[in-house]
């Protein structure tokens, strides 16, 4: 019963949690050729930034001045007919980095919370700093503590 409850309540976290580890026993088997990161950071951020993603964001990193950065959009990069939890694990652990770019938008979307759970599994198991949170608006304290590990980031990153 314990075992049943336990899976009740826990199951999304132990799902993600199950996807990272596979995503890093793989990275570790079969290394990327081209060194280990395929991008120096993956954005995570909601479908309807994607504007200010595409226009701001992108210029400033990939074609400002050497040296060029290589941003990992899940618009642009995803694989299609793969799993998207495959495609967000895949990219979390062949990014350098994960730039969250955080908006009232990002709170809103599930898929965003996935991302950002998965995100900080990942950073979990890899023991490294690798989350750049970037915020798009103003938001205030009382909206962020109902994401818990948004909130987390934000008290413990400068």
């Amino acid at each position: 019963m314990l075992v049943v409850l336990l899976r009740q309540l826990a199951r999304e976290y132990l799902l993600a949690f199950c996807h990272i580890i596979l995503a890093w026993l793989e990275a570790v088997r079969r290394p990327n050729p081209r060194g280990r990161y395929c991008y120096d950071a993956f954005v995570l951020y909601s479908g309807r930034d994607e504007r200010w993603v595409v226009e701001q964001l992108l210029p400033g990193l990939e074609q400002k001045e050497p040296p060029f950065l290589r941003l990992c959009l899940h618009s642009r990069d995803f694989q299609l007919g793969k799993d998207i939890v495959d495609n967000i694990t895949d990219s979390l652990y062949g990014s350098h980095y994960t730039v969250c770019v955080v908006s009232r938008n990002y709170l809103r979307s599930n898929w965003c919370s996935l991302e950002l759970r998965l995100a900080t599994l990942c950073l979990l198991v890899e023991q490294r700093v690798i989350i750049i949170l970037v915020f798009l608006e103003e938001i205030p304290p009382r909206q962020l503590s109902a994401h818990h590990r948004l909130s987390r980031l934000v008290k413990t990153r400068t």
